[in-house]
């Protein structure tokens, strides 16, 4: 036997011999007979020594003697040692004898708290019903406060149910799972956190938005008290079932019918629309159709005299019309709780970049002004460029795990316009801790105010649309020159943005650091309508000057102005149209 060993065996002899010696004085021992504590009350004519009768030496009192055999007091005598624990009759007896003196040295109950006066606050509480814990329930909802319509099925749960005409050349059921979510994706490759990821379609954000608003905390059934009005109608989903083989009256029978609901409700009369807000899953354009041509695209929904009063929130807002706000398109990440956040952040400014850019997208060929093919043509021919070029032979660019770890690889992502200036891809690159790269800042300066800094190079670059249209410009050797101080300053800004640029999951979601899109998005509806409402602003100005008044406060010449020149077909259109109505 080693020395270890017999070590052990020593210890393990001197651990028995312990237990062995306190089970006998756990149960051998007689604890009552040792001496207690003695109470006097000095209040009575002949006090009186409460002591505890199994005492071996008591010192004499006045009125008191104790010895080891008996006990005498002027209450009775008790001639031998009692056995507390075994003799109930005598601790009765003495219960009996002690409660009249007991009776009068007992303390006096205290008095009830005064009960709290209902104050109207409270009142309004209670109307509101249950809220969520967290740092927004220790937020006042005073003009906070939001009335949800209970719309009729047809305007948005029946149009899920008929999710199979969404996309004729797709199954879209199974993205309206999960509270809009789509299927849970897990963690594959490791290229997400362990858990939140979900194949989300870019086209849900209206039933994202819904199911968040069911557990918003300042969600009142008082409009009366209500400081914004929520319609919850579907319509990018409405509008996508007919926009390519139906007619106009197709297209725009659902808005219409939703118009003439919305005159019937007390809540509209109030302020005919202004404080009323619709979420909308789609650009713009899918809902400004200025002709009743059946080849003319979209649908007229914002054009409808009941709605020109309202907010749109849109994954794209015209930069022509002041009523429309671009909030980001859904990523595929919905946190549940802060913790979700900040792991994941964590984990992208640790990511190794080994790329300096990349571009994930398909060519423009039908599109005349398109420069995608000058963007692939960069990233294609420069080694420092990764490219993913989206066709029906390439799955890849529809795998959410390929695009997340691409743009998880580079420093910078190509953000350049498709069939509209805004592209999810932002969101995903924001996501991933990559630097976008915009072309135009319709991409994104105008649109997400709410959302991006104001100051946008301190998380992009702007690198003019012409210069690459014209190979004017080197792409690499743009990004290339940037300092690596300022990239990483650019990084870590981008990164601390992805609280902003996510939808939290509607159902699981205890955000209380962080606000998601959902609550900036909120916070912006509910200062417009007040500012609407309250007329503490007026638009005097040509509303198609929109975009410049809203992010400089002026209409005065701008560099950008080439950027967003006035259709002269939408020009003529409204022209025809005042000549009309004259």
């Amino acid at each position: 036997m080693d020395q270890t060993s017999r070590c052990r065996c020593k210890i393990w002899l001197v651990l028995c011999m312990f237990f062995i010696c306190w089970y006998f004085m756990i149960h051998n021992a007689k604890w009552y007979t040792l001496s207690s504590p003695r109470t006097t009350f000095h209040h009575l004519t002949n006090p009186i020594e409460i002591i505890d009768s199994t005492e071996k030496t008591i010192p004499e009192t006045t009125n008191t003697r104790v010895d080891n055999d008996n006990v005498d007091t002027d209450h009775g005598s008790v001639k031998e040692e009692i056995d507390w624990l075994n003799d109930a009759a005598e601790m009765r007896a003495l219960e009996n004898e002690l409660e009249p003196i007991l009776k009068k040295i007992k303390p006096k109950p205290e008095k009830k708290k005064t009960k709290k006066v209902e104050t109207a606050t409270d009142k309004v509480g209670e109307r509101v019903g249950k809220r969520k814990t967290g740092y927004k329930s220790k937020l006042s909802c005073s003009g906070r406060y939001i009335y949800m319509y209970d719309l009729p099925a047809r305007f948005n749960d029946d149009i899920l149910d008929d999710c199979r005409s969404f996309n004729k050349w797709q199954n879209m059921c199974p993205y309206v799972d999960n509270n809009g979510l789509g299927p849970n994706l897990g963690n594959p490759q490791r290229a997400f956190s362990r858990s939140g990821w979900y194949a989300t379609n870019q086209f849900m954000l209206e039933v994202i938005f819904h199911n968040r608003m069911k557990n918003y905390e300042c969600l009142t059934n008082d409009s009366s008290i209500a400081s914004a009005v929520y319609i919850p109608y579907y319509a990018g989903l409405d509008v996508w079932r007919y926009l390519f083989d139906h007619s106009i009256s197709f297209r725009d029978s659902l808005s219409v019918d939703l118009a003439e609901w919305l005159r019937e409700q007390p809540e509209w009369k109030k302020y005919h629309g202004k404080d009323h807000f619709l979420v909308a899953g789609r650009i713009t354009w899918d809902f400004r159709r200025e002709t009743d041509d059946d080849e003319a695209w979209g649908n007229k929904l914002m054009l409808l005299p009941e709605f020109k009063n309202m907010t749109f929130l849109t994954i794209e807002k015209s930069p022509w019309h002041s009523n429309d706000f671009g909030i980001p398109y859904p990523t595929y990440f919905h946190p549940r709780t802060d913790n979700d956040i900040s792991e994941w952040q964590s984990k992208m400014k640790r990511h190794r970049r080994k790329a300096l850019f990349s571009f994930a997208g398909a060519p423009r060929p039908d599109m005349e002004e398109s420069y995608r093919d000058e963007v692939i043509e960069h990233c294609a021919n420069s080694s420092k460029c990764r490219l993913i070029q989206c066709s029906n032979d390439n799955l890849k660019c529809y795998q959410p795990v390929d695009v997340m770890k691409l743009f998880q690889s580079s420093i910078f992502c190509l953000q350049p316009p498709g069939h509209s200036h805004t592209r999810r891809s932002t969101f995903d690159s924001i996501l991933a801790g990559c630097i976008p790269v915009f072309f135009t800042p319709g991409s994104a300066y105008i649109q997400y105010l709410w959302h991006l800094p104001k100051k946008f190079e301190k998380y992009s670059v702007l690198i003019n649309e012409d210069d690459v249209r014209h190979k004017n410009v080197s792409i690499e050797r743009v990004l290339s020159r940037i300092p690596a101080k300022k990239v990483s300053e650019m990084r870590n800004e981008v990164i601390d943005l992805i609280p902003t640029v996510v939808y939290a999951d509607p159902k699981k979601s205890k955000l209380e650091k962080f606000k998601d899109a959902f609550d900036v998005s909120v916070n912006g509806v509910l200062d417009r309508i007040k500012n609407v409402t309250k007329k503490m602003t007026s638009i005097d100005f040509d509303e198609r000057f929109s975009w410049k008044y809203i992010l400089f406060g002026s209409v005065d010449k701008h560099d950008w102005d080439h950027y967003f020149r006035y259709p002269q077909k939408v020009i003529e259109t409204e022209a025809e149209g005042n000549e009309t109505r004259r």
